[in-house]
C-alpha cells in the first residue's frame, strides 16, 4: 500500500446547507476519527479571496485527508454517511488525488506526508501554503498579506487557489492547482508581491508553525464552475 492525499471542494448555494456545512467544522470531527486506512485529516472553511483573507466564504469548504492507500479513499467516497451527507447538499463538488513531492514543516505538530513523488517543470502541481499565526502579529501579518492574494488574480497557469483554514485569522492556509511546475515557480520567485511577502515572513516572525508542500496530481473527480474537473488541465 502506498499513501496518497485527497483534497475534496464542496460549493454550497442555500442558507441551509452553508449553516450545516458551517456547523460540520465541529461536529464533523466525530464522523471522521475512525475512518479506517485515514492517518490525517482538517475540515476547512474558506475566505473570500484566492489567498489569505480574513473574509470568510461560508458557500465552500474543504475537506483534506491523508490515506494508507487510494482504496481506503475510493471506499470512503463510496460509502461514508458523513461524505455522503455533504455530497447531497452540494451544488458543485470536485476531489484531486495527489502524491506529496516535497514537504517543510508541520501541521498541529505533525508531519503527515510521505514524499513519494516527482516534480518535474512541465507537469501540473498543487501546493499547500499552512501557517498559525502568532497572536500578537496578527495586524502585521493582515496588513501585508492581502497584497498576496491579489497579485495571484489571473497570473499564467494559475487553474485555481483557495484561501482555506480551520480557524479565521490566526490559523490560515492556501491550496493552488497550477498547469506547470514552471508557471508556479515563475510567479513564487519573480512575483514582487509574494517575494516582499516571504522575505517579511522571515524577518517579523509572524508564524509559530508553517508547512509548505507540493504535490503530484494524478487525478481530478467532480464537476466545479460547470466544468469536469479533468478537463483542468
Amino acid at each position: 500500500m502506498s499513501q496518497i492525499t485527497t483534497s475534496t471542494f464542496f460549493k454550497l448555494n442555500t442558507i441551509s446547507n452553508k449553516w450545516w456545512a458551517f456547523t460540520q467544522m465541529q461536529l464533523g470531527h466525530r464522523r471522521l476519527k475512525k475512518v479506517p486506512g485515514l492517518t490525517f485529516y482538517k475540515l476547512l472553511g474558506s475566505g473570500a479571496k484566492n489567498g489569505f483573507s480574513a473574509t470568510p466564504n461560508f458557500g465552500t469548504y474543504v475537506l483534506f485527508c491523508v490515506w494508507e492507500s487510494e482504496a481506503f479513499a475510493q471506499n470512503f467516497f463510496a460509502k461514508n454517511s458523513f461524505y455522503k451527507s455533504y455530497q447531497k447538499r452540494s451544488v458543485e463538488l470536485f476531489t484531486a488525488y495527489i502524491n506529496a513531492a516535497e514537504s517543510h514543516g508541520f501541521w498541529d505538530g505533525v508531519q503527515p506526508f510521505k514524499n513519494s513523488a516527482k516534480l518535474a517543470l512541465d507537469q501540473p502541481v498543487i501546493v499547500l501554503t499552512r501557517a498559525s499565526i502568532r497572536f500578537r502579529k496578527l495586524w502585521s501579518f493582515w496588513s501585508k498579506v492581502g497584497t498576496v492574494s491579489q497579485s495571484l488574480e489571473g497570473y499564467s497557469g494559475l487553474i485555481l487557489s483557495i484561501g482555506v483554514g480551520e480557524w479565521p485569522l490566526i490559523q490560515q492556509a492556501t491550496i493552488s492547482i497550477w498547469k506547470t511546475q514552471a508557471e508556479m515557480l515563475d510567479y513564487a520567485y519573480k512575483n514582487p508581491k509574494h517575494r516582499e511577502v516571504v522575505m517579511l515572513t522571515r524577518k517579523l516572525n509572524w508564524y509559530k508553525e508553517e508547512m509548505f508542500v507540493r504535490f503530484v496530481p494524478y487525478k481530478f473527480e467532480g464537476i466545479w464552475d460547470g466544468k469536469n474537473a479533468n478537463s483542468f488541465f
